[in-house]
Order: structure tokens, then C-alpha cells, then sequence
């Protein structure tokens, strides 16, 4: 998993305000719009793909 990039941001306040900001990045895709996501820190949620923005 080291080769994929933080290409990502967390984008919501409202779910996990203290992480707004932060890179993260997309390890899997699942349906209904969700996404397994991985923060730098290793810790891992299972959000929907709104949530998550491209860095710019």
C-alpha cells in the first residue's frame, strides 16, 4: 500500500471535524458511493466518496 499517494483531502466537518483538511487516500471502492480510506496516521474509515476531495 506504501506505492498509492495521499492524493486526497478529507473534505466534511460534520464527520470527523478534527480530521477536516487532512490528506488521505482512496485504498478501496465500494458500492453506494463508499470508500475505505486511509489517513497518514494508519487509521482506516469507511466513508462516503462526498467526503473526499482531490488536492489541489
Amino acid at each position: 500500500m506504501a506505492d498509492i499517494p495521499f492524493d486526497r483531502v478529507w473534505y466534511w466537518r460534520r464527520n470527523l471535524p478534527d480530521r477536516k483538511g487532512e490528506p488521505c487516500r482512496i485504498i478501496a471502492r465500494g458500492t453506494m458511493n463508499s470508500a475505505l480510506i486511509e489517513f497518514e496516521d494508519g487509521a482506516r474509515h469507511v466513508v462516503s466518496r462526498f467526503a473526499i476531495r482531490k488536492r489541489k
